[in-house]
């Protein structure tokens, strides 16, 4: 063979094996897998195509054909044995946990798992190699159902891969918590954490106490009742479907905090055996149950026992956060089980309660899972789960006793925050600073090992913000379902961050990489019918000249639109379309773009904060004032101060006059959380062109909670006055 000859057999037989990433241009798999290499051709799936299956694989043949079913029209038909597609779990040819292999040729497909949850996630990975119609609910026509040909061989790094959702503060229907665990199942999560209990709700049916639904479930007047719960079929509805998904299924009952509506249900739970009301509004109520009374802890037996008896997950959590213990302090009777166990402080009493219910859930093969403070309030003797929510540095706080621990840090890793600040971002929690996809995708874990405290990494969306001012509650004659939308719009596309962070290791992220595989992932996200939100067009270059602002726009959205205005409006569906070519404006804040998807959804516009760098000392921006806020006499202005204080401690709030002729006079000044005074100054202050200070406390802060400053304010003899407020945590 001469070499001109034998260069080109090389060529051709390389051009049959290319490896590749997750993110060829055909390929845009999520999580990326270990290992994927793409070969020539592709597989075309067709009407006469069969699913082959091996033994007790049954329903992943019939998931999967259902699936065709709705979005070919096809019937494709399933049998024992081999197939066009053909399913298998062989442990030993895939011997990590939940891993998978799978070969794309012309001829067929074929999907080995280690196990049936690595088989479900090698069938997720092959639905995400074929057109993204695939999802649909309804038959799609002239679709080529191909997928490109290829090897991969996959496993997660980390066991724990999961989400947590708050029904509790705002009551979702099985149907929604299906479309959760299958959106989960499909970016192969594997553990969802169920926050049934909390002050807002009693979501669980129990059998022994049927007040704990009757009475504890829902808020409101009988005419407008706000809640819901599951029946103990539902739950077995529930689990069923995870389990075929490979989610498992993790109750969260809460105490000794959060648990009002057990005690709304039944008083005797509480301290002070006092008859409260289910809140509509979000609030964390200092009201605990009384581990000093043998009647609450029997109650608390009874209640595991069937949770324990209903949830097969080996995994119960107790929740166990932001307790006050001022309760505790004042009850005779957790007084005297203080004195009877040698216990000093009040707090300690709840080490005590989490030693109890860990023996007692270790008694019947299960293992405790809580959030960090449940090793923090005392020494727990038997090995726990603790949720790092805090910093991801502080699972070390569980390495010292032999306890395990799930990292889901608030700053990377609660998608009730907003993605942005941009003007017309929906209310989501605002306590700390907004949680971008690149800032989720960022999250630090430390690779996985048997020895490993972190089990893994778990994604948080809280429903409080459901209960915060406006009601996000469906309106039952028009059959609405605005606040599922509401999750999916914070969920997503973040999940897919989470999904990724969680499955692969931390050395293998390419977050450039990972955002245009996203792109891609749009289009299967309409066709699940979710309701995710649309991110901005990508600004590819910026430039500015003697005629103004240049810009060059990229599609954020695979197949979408961008439309734009140059002058200051925000654009609409209607607006100019870019057409790739640069685009230039007088100032950089005249310019707007948004992306349209689907020719109706926009995004929010492209946003140009204004530049306060120079007033960085004073801390964050609470608010600007114009004209309009000015009162000809003293009135209350109130400054929402929610994500500027973060925590206990000094804060100090400084207002800034910028420009005008008129004497603004700033008097008392009161700290509220929600409607709770914290502090109060007493001044008389006059505003001309220095800035005004004033300092206040903050000694008991609550996550999510909304804080306002109030401050009297009027203007003299005009109303011509602009300015900024700024709020910092003192050092």
């Amino acid at each position: 063979m001469n070499i001109k000859r034998l260069f080109f057999a090389l060529s051709a037989a390389a051009m049959l094996c290319i490896s590749t990433n997750a993110g060829t241009p055909d390929i845009a798999i999520i999580p990326a897998p270990r290992s994927l290499n793409q070969t020539q051709g592709h597989f075309t799936l067709t009407s006469g195509a069969t699913i082959g299956y091996g033994k007790d694989l049954k329903e992943y043949a019939d998931y999967l054909s259902g699936i065709f079913d709705k979005s070919t029209g096809w019937e494709i038909a399933s049998r024992p044995g081999k197939g066009t597609i053909t399913l298998a779990v062989d442990p030993a040819k895939v011997r990590e946990a939940e891993g998978y292999t799978m070969s794309v040729t012309p001829k067929g497909v074929s999907i080995t798992g280690a196990d049936k949850g690595g088989l479900f996630y090698g069938i997720q990975t092959f639905l995400q190699l074929l057109p993204p119609e695939i999802y649909s609910q309804t038959r799609v026509k002239n679709i080529a159902w191909s997928a490109p040909c290829v090897t991969v061989s996959d496993a997660p790094e980390r066991p724990w891969r999961g989400m947590m959702l708050d029904v509790a503060r705002y009551f979702h229907d099985k149907d929604y918590v299906k479309h959760y665990i299958d959106m989960m199942a499909m970016y192969k999560l594997n553990k969802l954490q169920f926050h049934l209990i909390d002050d807002s709700g009693w979501r669980l049916e129990s059998k022994k106490y049927p007040r704990l639904t009757e009475v504890g479930a829902y808020a409101g007047p009988e005419h407008n009742k706000l809640g819901g719960y599951y029946t103990q079929d539902d739950i077995r509805e529930i689990i069923d479907y995870g389990r075929l998904r490979n989610v498992e299924i993790i109750p969260e009952i809460e105490f000794p905090a959060h648990i009002l509506s057990a005690i709304v249900a039944y008083p005797w739970l509480s301290c002070t055996g006092l008859q409260h009301e289910l809140p509509r509004q979000h609030f964390i109520s200092r009201d605990l149950l009384c581990v000093g009374k043998e009647s609450s802890i029997k109650f608390l037996q009874d209640i595991l026992d069937e949770t324990v008896e209903l949830f097969p997950s080996k995994y119960i959590n107790i929740g166990g956060d932001e307790a006050v213990y001022s309760r505790w302090e004042q009850c005779p009777d957790c007084q005297a089980l203080m004195k009877r166990e040698g216990l000093t402080k009040a707090s300690e009493l709840q080490g005590w309660l989490t030693n109890v219910v860990a023996k007692m859930m270790a008694e019947k093969g299960r293992t405790v899972i809580g959030w960090e403070e449940i090793i923090t309030r005392g020494k727990v003797d038997t090995p726990v789960v603790a949720l790092i929510w805090h910093d991801v540095n502080d699972s070390t706080l569980a390495t010292k006793d032999d306890h395990k621990a799930i990292l889901t840090p608030a700053t990377h890793m609660y998608l009730d925050f907003p993605e942005s600040s941009t003007p017309g971002e929906v209310k989501a929690a605002g306590w700390m600073p907004p949680i971008s996809l690149e800032k989720c995708y960022s999250m630090p874990v430390n690779d996985y090992s048997d020895k490993s405290t972190v089990l893994g990494v778990q994604g948080c969306l809280w429903s409080d913000q459901f209960i915060h001012g406006t009601v996000l509650q469906e309106i039952q004659p028009l059959n609405e379902n605005r606040s599922e939308n509401y999750v999916d719009y914070l969920t997503f596309p973040r999940l897919l961050a989470v999904a990724e962070v969680a499955w692969g290791k931390e050395s293998d992220r390419n977050y450039t990489d990972f955002k245009q595989r996203v792109s891609k992932h749009y289009a299967r996200l309409d066709n699940k019918g979710t309701a995710y939100r649309i991110p901005e067009p990508e600004i590819a270059s910026m430039t500015e000249g003697a005629n103004g602002v240049t810009f060059t726009l990229a599609p954020s959205v695979e197949g979408s639109q961008i439309r734009y205005t140059t002058d200051g409006t925000y654009p609409t569906a209607h607006s100019k379309l870019y057409d790739g070519n640069p685009v230039t404006a007088a100032r950089k804040t005249d310019f707007h773009a948004v992306t349209v998807v689907n020719g109706k959804n926009l995004s929010l516009p492209i946003y140009f904060a204004p530049d306060y760098s120079a007033y960085e000392k004073y801390g964050r921006l609470a608010t600007e004032w114009t004209p309009l806020h000015i009162q000809p006499v003293s009135s209350p202005w109130r400054i929402d101060a929610t994500g500027k204080i973060s925590g206990n401690g000094e804060y100090e709030i400084t207002f800034i006059p910028l420009k005008g002729n008129a004497t603004l006079h700033l008097g008392n000044l009161k700290l509220m959380k929600r409607e709770e005074k914290l502090d109060e100054v007493t001044a008389d202050n006059t505003l001309t062109s220095e800035p005004v200070q004033y300092s206040f406390k903050v000694d008991s802060f609550e996550a999510g909670t909304p804080f306002t400053v109030v401050v009297d304010q009027w203007g003299e003899n005009a109303a011509d006055s602009h300015g900024l407020v700024f709020i910092r945590k003192k050092d």
